[in-house]
This record gives C-alpha cells, structure tokens and sequence, in this order.
C-alpha cells in the first residue's frame, strides 16, 4: 500500500493503470475511519482491481462556526485500517494541492440541495459537490461507493454524475451500526457518555416511526409530530430537522409510501448527528 500527497502523482498512476486495463474502485472519505468506512473498502475491494481510498478534510464543505479545525484526525490510524481492508493507494492531498492560491471554480447541484442539511448548512453542498467532482477527475474511478448514512449526500452525488455524463458506476452502501442501534460516525469520538446514551434516541426514532406506520398511520406530519416528542425527551437533544422525503427528489411528504425516508438532524451538546431510514417495504 503506498500514499500519494501530489495531485500530479495520483493522475499518472490512475493514467497508466486505466491504460493497462485495471480498473478502479473508489472510497472517498474525510478520513478517522470506522468499521463503517471499513464495509464501503471492503466492497471496493470486490469491485475494482485498484482500490483508491481519498483522506481529505474538505474546508469548503464546513460554514463558519462548524467544526473543521477540530475535526478528528489520524492518518497513521487510518492507514492501518486501509491496509487490513485492502486499499492499494491512499490518495491524501494538502488542501493547498486542492484549493491552490486563486483557486475560484465551484460545483453547485440545484433544487435537490435545497432541503434537509442543505437548508441547515448553506453552502454545504457546493463544497461537496465541489471536492467529489475533484476527486473524480483526480483518481479517475470507475466505481465509487458511499455510505447512506449520509443519504440526501448520496442523493446529491447521484444527481451530478447523471446531470455531468460522469461515467462512474455510484454504489450506496447500508448504515453501519454498533450493536446498540447508533449509527457510525466520525464525530461520535465527540459525545460524552451521557450524551452518547441520549443519541439512541435517534436509531429508536427510525423504529417508532415504522412501528406508527405498521400500525396504521400514513400521514407524514403525525408521525412527524410523534417522533418529534419522542426526541425532546432527552434533555440535551436539539432538532435540526425531522423530515419525511421522497427518496429520489428528498422533497417532503404528505402521505407515506414505498419511497418515504425519514431524515433526522440532531445536536447532542455540540455534536450534530444524521441518520435515516425507509419507512415501509415496496
């Protein structure tokens, strides 16, 4: 397994392997890896002769106030993980390589970024968008998989590539999960104990929600409501936002079907936390 800094480097390699017939599967990360970065690798690993993993901390995707200087970070970490999963280049640029001096060219994906995190996070999605479509034209992948924990980022990929004739296959892997329900994250490092314990409520949201509608209930802003209460019982939960969406358009429902997914944003102390999940089989 090697490390490549140098964008210029990282563009010869994947040039000379697309040339000699390898293909290339890709899991762009921001790094400080978890078994659930660990499930995305290993199906890289299924879907590519060379295996790219990207560790780059992307300022242009955190406003201001957000928490990119103490986002967590450990490459010697990471590369041990990477190196057990299989990776055969981790591809870890400097942000100057990335955003050089003048740098004034930036990505924006239009309507499907207006909800959920977009309308929490302006901007958001325009360094996103800005970072991937670099990424993609730096490792030149064939395949490249993302996890669904971050589902309307999924979403918003998925758009672009379609909208950019991008020929890379996107793959959207399934929430990873600690035993007790709570959806792996970075920023889980983040909670206290007591926080940790009060963040269940958001896997147990996701179960109530799809007990409400076994039982009976279709109408979006009930169990909006519900599951709402439900989550102002921990004493430290903040909403960002509580949202049943289209899969496909993420714009919100009135009446839940196959392609309902509930969307949760919650701050626990100062750690902001996503998680969703669909809401009824098709």
């Amino acid at each position: 397994m090697d490390t490549i800094k140098s964008v210029n480097e990282m563009q010869q390699f994947v040039i000379e392997a697309r040339a000699s017939g390898k293909t290339i599967a890709f899991v762009p990360t921001m790094g400080f890896l978890h078994q659930g970065h660990v499930s995305l690798l290993e199906e890289g690993r299924k879907r590519g002769d060379i295996l790219v993993l990207s560790i780059f901390v992307n300022p242009t995707q955190f406003g201001q106030g957000e928490d990119f200087e103490d986002y967590p970070r450990d490459l010697q970490q990471d590369s041990q993980f990477a190196k057990a999963a299989g990776v055969d280049i981790i591809f870890a640029p400097d942000a100057s390589a990335m955003y050089p001096i003048g740098y004034a060219t930036y990505v924006d994906v239009d309507g499907i970024t207006s909800n959920l995190c977009g309308a929490s996070r302006p901007g958001h999605f325009r360094g996103v968008c800005t970072v991937v479509s670099k990424l993609f034209n730096i490792v030149q992948p064939h395949t490249a998989i993302f996890g669904a924990k971050d589902f309307q980022q999924l979403a918003v990929i998925k758009r672009m590539i379609a909208d950019m004739n991008m020929p890379i296959d996107i793959v959207g892997m399934p929430i990873f999960r600690e035993d007790d329900g709570l959806a792996m994250s970075s920023r889980n490092v983040y909670l206290s104990d007591d926080h940790r314990k009060q963040a269940l409520v958001l896997s147990q949201s996701l179960n109530l929600g799809r007990e409400l509608i076994a039982a009976g209930k279709t109408d979006a802003a009930s169990i909006v409501s519900q599951l709402t209460d439900n989550i102002k019982m921990q004493p430290d939960a903040d909403i960002d936002y509580i949202q049943i969406c289209h899969q496909l358009s993420l714009e919100d429902q009135v009446t839940i079907d196959a392609d309902s997914v509930l969307l949760l944003a919650v701050r626990f102390g100062s750690t902001r936390l996503i998680d969703n999940g669909f809401l009824r089989e098709a």
